[in-house]
């Protein structure tokens, strides 16, 4: 090893070029690892089928989403979904969130991440198995490939055999259309971003912004490589979620597993053969060849296995073909599979557990404040910013003026009109800037529907009244027609006083 080089006989170092070229490096480990292409089987059962109706209802949801229609009066996008950039808003069908209401996201992520916790520390990889757009995506191009190239036996002698025609027809047609799948993927995820019946239009007729086919090519061309080709290799080192999984389930999750107890010691089977003294595997490996990790799940829990229960189904109908019961493979939990080496009674499946109600909890805590962050929002907003350069500025009278830069945000769908005033300075008074009213106590401002509206301030006080160089003071926002307040806290600034 390289570290094991320190010196010369004589003393002196050895130096890094030495060292480099005294390493064995055909001892060393390899970095990296080539992939093995895996080719899993094609299987019916009940897991199957409910992967079939996620894949189903999910790309369902994924692809009509964009084309429903909610009706938000005639100056707001009528897409029940949209993601709008321009405008920088996100609409969800009634709920419209600006910029300024980031932590609504925020408490959405939040909220799906202890959903994911809570569901894994009660069923494991779930959202793996059936939810995941990589299992969807990939799941969709495995069925092409099937349909194209044949079943597993099928795909491995054309993908071991010489190149001919019919391979290449095969190869061929098989990228196509997953291209024609990815460029789909990839131009729905863009009408997310833009109206999309507007979108469709410029995509036919080769007049859609160029950001719309930036998006639309990156996107297909991430589905082409990640569903066509990565496909374990994203579960196993992409994603961390199999990294931490562990970290969510304990003992008494419900996962899929193998049931040792019941299929040990394993042996060859053969028709009239008794099943006395031996377990019930009989060493078939369908469980290996359908499963899209190509994993053993003989060999207990591992990082790799996503839970989609394919391998239960093989097993199952394997042990329909031998007249065993089924369920060598399937739901269990590590304290039953235990018990029952021990000899000890299962226990039945408890939601109640430290864990899950701690998630549970967690989760309950951050609807109940998604809710209440929704029902609380107001549909005014305002900011304001105090002029740094000047400071203040003395006026020909003595008075100090400062300026202020406010930002009244109208969330409506209505025009309306905004009373400013000050706190916490008697006697200020406010004027706009350019404009040629003399300065009032209050001002009022009128904001556009749906916009942002930025006034620049000046703030005038006598010096006399200012009895320390830096006051804090308030400004007071009021939506003439409800009545709703804003407020916000800011300084107004004078020179020094003298004790």
């Amino acid at each position: 090893m390289v570290d094991e080089i320190r010196q010369h006989d004589d003393g002196h170092p050895v130096g890094l070029d030495e060292r480099f070229e005294a390493v064995d490096w055909q001892s060393q480990p390899a970095m990296f690892a080539k992939r093995i292409k895996i080719f899993p089987k094609r299987v019916a059962g009940k897991f199957r089928s409910v992967k079939w109706a996620f894949l189903t209802t999910l790309l369902g949801i994924y692809y009509l989403l964009p084309w429903i229609r909610w009706d938000r009066g005639p100056i707001a996008p009528d897409q029940a979904v949209l993601f709008d950039i321009a405008s920088r808003r996100f609409y969800f069908f009634g709920i419209e969130i600006w910029p300024q209401e980031v932590y609504i996201l925020v408490a959405i992520l939040i909220g799906s991440a202890f959903g994911l916790f809570f569901v894994t520390s009660l069923i494991g990889r779930a959202w793996c198995a059936w939810g995941c757009p990589q299992t969807v995506w990939t799941d969709l191009f495995m069925f092409i490939e099937r349909r194209v190239e044949g079943d597993r036996n099928a795909r491995m002698r054309l993908d071991n055999g010489p190149w001919t025609l019919e391979k290449v027809r095969k190869r061929t047609l098989k990228h196509i259309l997953w291209i024609v799948v990815s460029f789909g993927t990839g131009g729905a995820w863009a009408f997310y971003f833009m109206d999309a019946p507007t979108l469709a239009k410029g995509l036919v007729h080769l007049d859609a912004p160029m950001a719309a086919w930036s998006t639309i090519a990156v996107l297909t061309a991430m589905t082409y490589l990640m569903a066509g080709f990565a496909r374990e290799q994203v579960c196993t080192y992409m994603c961390p979620y199999s990294r931490f999984q562990s970290a969510m389930m304990d003992k008494h999750t419900f996962m899929i597993a193998y049931r040792a107890d019941r299929g040990e010691p394993r042996a060859k089977y053969k028709r009239g053969t008794s099943f006395e003294g031996r377990g019930h595997c009989i060493r078939c490996t369908q469980c290996v060849s359908v499963c899209p990790m190509g994993i053993d799940i003989r060999n207990g829990m591992q990082l790799e296995c996503i839970n989609c229960g394919l391998c239960a189904d093989a097993c199952n109908n394997v042990m329909d073909q031998v007249g065993l019961p089924r369920g060598l493979i399937g739901y269990d939990s590590l304290d039953n599979v235990d018990r029952r080496a021990r000899g000890l009674a299962e226990r039945p499946f408890s939601l109640l557990r430290a864990r899950t109600i701690v998630y549970f909890v967690a989760l309950g805590l951050v609807g109940i404040a998604f809710v209440a962050m929704l029902w609380m929002r107001s549909d005014s907003g305002l900011s304001v910013i105090r002029d740094r350069n000047p400071i203040f500025v003395q006026l020909s009278n003595g008075d100090i003026r400062n300026g202020y830069r406010l930002k009244i945000l109208n969330k409506s769908y209505d025009e309306r009109v905004y009373r400013v005033s000050l706190t916490g300075l008697d006697g200020a008074l406010i004027e706009r800037s350019g404009a040629q009213h003399p300065y009032a106590p209050a001002i009022e401002i009128s904001v556009k529907p749906n916009e942002v509206q930025e006034v620049h301030l000046f703030v005038r006080q006598s010096r006399d009244a200012l009895s320390k160089a830096q006051t804090n003071v308030v400004f007071d926002v009021i939506e003439l027609a409800s009545g709703r307040h804003e407020k916000k806290e800011t300084r107004f600034m004078g020179p020094e006083t003298s004790e």
